[in-house]
């Protein structure tokens, strides 16, 4: 099996809660996410479109790099590299209905740089590594010791129009066909 494919029995996330304080209407931290590093070595820059997609994610691995111990068995924790493939795969539809997107992690920026290249990502790679969008959002995420304890954000996607939180995906799953998800939600909910 390679990366690209998410075996049958992966645990599905549940709603845990932790994402409840992220209503609709909330003020999103653009300062914060402005000072974020990005792949393309520019400033996030949300006005150039009427919505922008943030897709968090716990973490990418490398071709030929072991998973790390019980990753699979982490809800939600498998798939990262498929979800940012849909995102690609599906970011010219994104943009015509009005909507950038960014990826973001705790991983570094050089770390980032490796998967946008090798995924050819049409769009930015925010790194969170200093975990400052985050704590400012209070955002869920797990840690493993074999990762040396590193916080990784867990799934979740958040829509931002005007400023503001005008949806939030959580739980996330399969991660594969989160794309599509936001896609039609992007179709259900034309921009007024």
């Amino acid at each position: 099996m390679n990366r690209f494919d998410l075996p049958d029995n992966l645990p599905v996330p549940v709603d845990d809660g932790q994402c409840a304080h992220l209503h609709v209407g909330m003020e999103f931290p653009v300062d914060v996410l402005t000072s974020l590093p990005t792949t393309n070595h520019h400033t996030v820059n949300i006005s150039s479109y009427p919505r922008t997609v943030i897709y968090f994610y716990p973490r990418t691995g490398k071709p030929n790099q072991k998973l790390p111990d019980g990753w699979d068995a982490i809800p939600g924790a498998r798939g990262c590299t498929p979800e940012s493939c849909a995102f690609r795969d599906h970011y010219k539809e994104l943009q015509e209905l009005g909507a950038n997107v960014y990826g973001c992690s705790t991983q570094t920026t050089e770390y980032q740089q490796e998967v946008v290249d090798r995924l050819h990502l049409p769009f930015d790679l925010l790194s969170d590594a200093e975990l400052k969008l985050m704590n400012h959002l209070k955002l869920p995420y797990f840690t493993l010791a074999e990762l040396d304890n590193v916080p990784l954000i867990k799934r979740l996607t958040i829509i931002v129009k005007d400023n503001k939180i005008e949806h939030v995906f959580y739980p996330i799953f399969p991660s594969d066909k989160h794309a599509a998800e936001v896609l039609n939600w992007l179709k259900q909910n034309p921009i007024e």
